[in-house]
């Protein structure tokens, strides 16, 4: 029923916005910092005091009897949330059962009263595996695989969620598992790469969707022939100082050398590679200065579906100055 439920499209109250980082914070600062923090303390205490062996609940104090309480609303609780489709509720109300664990286990010091007053470790130790054990029912709508790691350790059978808020659900002389690992640290450079690659699938889904602008009106032959573009070869390039956009060209226009700004920079980092290549350029444009720079002509460029400007260039190398058209 829990599963059924969390798969419904039935909406929350607020938005949820996945984000990598998010995941990461979430992950290492929740899930393995507190979740899988208490489970790693309360079982390698176990083994250590007891052998793995889940060990005789003795004197009840008035602590242990809130703590006993507590445990017993969480599965009604949890449920309500789920019922009412309020999951960030119910998580939040889960993880804080493993907060509660925790506390406990830090208020009671299990670690260094052992030595003094070992009946009493025995019943605190005793009550965090219980905790334990109830988070492996609790955790299971939210994170299956974990639940069922942490069953296999726990020795468990997979129980529904009426047994869950049972202070008994780990029964004493009950021989749990080895600890392993519930959750991994995620590190940056995991995030960034997934980062990475949810941005060039942004970039590929823009390829896939582009679309042409629409065409220009008709214009005449005519006035398309008062249009001179030649072909010219690069002999300088370089970036124009406090232009961060703009590269200035020296071309062999085939006649002379000549002038031409472009705002390309962004693309052509290392300008001085296109030394030697050939561009088509607007030859009969008026001079016009840009950043105290006399251009004379304009560079043709293609602008591609994701923006960037690539050089129009023709196939095969011909001579400087000759006219395109």
């Amino acid at each position: 029923v829990l599963r059924y439920v969390l798969t419904t499209n039935a909406p929350e109250t607020k938005d949820n916005d996945f984000t990598w980082k998010d995941f990461q914070t979430k992950n290492n600062s929740e899930l393995l910092s507190i979740f899988g923090n208490f489970i790693n303390r309360s079982v390698v205490l176990t083994h250590k005091f007891y052998q793995g062996v889940v060990p005789e609940k003795g004197e009840i104090t008035t602590i242990d009897k809130e703590l006993i309480e507590q445990l017993k609303q969480y599965p009604k609780n949890i449920g309500i949330y789920i019922e009412k489709y309020h999951f960030r509720d119910a998580l939040t109300e889960m993880m804080n059962l493993a907060r509660l664990g925790n506390k406990y286990l830090t208020d009671n010091e299990p670690w260094k009263e052992v030595k003094t007053n070992p009946e009493r470790v025995k019943t605190v130790m005793n009550l965090v595996l219980q905790i334990a054990g109830n988070l492996a029912v609790l955790c299971e709508p939210f994170l299956p695989f974990t639940a069922a790691k942490l069953r296999t350790m726990l020795k468990m059978p997979e129980l529904n969620w009426q047994q869950a808020g049972n202070e008994n659900i780990l029964p004493q002389g009950h021989q749990i598992g080895e600890v392993v690992l519930l959750f991994d640290k995620i590190e940056d450079e995991q995030i960034n790469q997934q980062i990475q690659k949810l941005e060039q699938s942004k970039e590929q889904n823009k390829l896939n969707q582009y679309s042409p602008k629409p065409i220009k009106p008709i214009c005449s032959f005519d006035d398309f022939g008062k249009i001179d573009i030649r072909v010219g070869t690069v002999l300088e390039c370089k970036k124009v100082p406090k232009a961060d956009k703009l590269l200035q060209f020296l071309i062999d226009d085939g006649e002379k050398q000549r002038t031409i700004v472009s705002g390309i920079a962004k693309f052509y980092t290392e300008p001085e590679k296109l030394v030697g290549r050939q561009v088509c350029f607007i030859a009969n444009f008026a001079p016009k200065k840009l950043k105290g720079v006399d251009s004379e002509g304009m560079i043709l460029s293609a602008e591609d579906a994701d923006g960037r400007l690539v050089l129009i260039s023709p196939s095969d190398l011909v001579k400087s100055g000759v006219c395109v058209g």
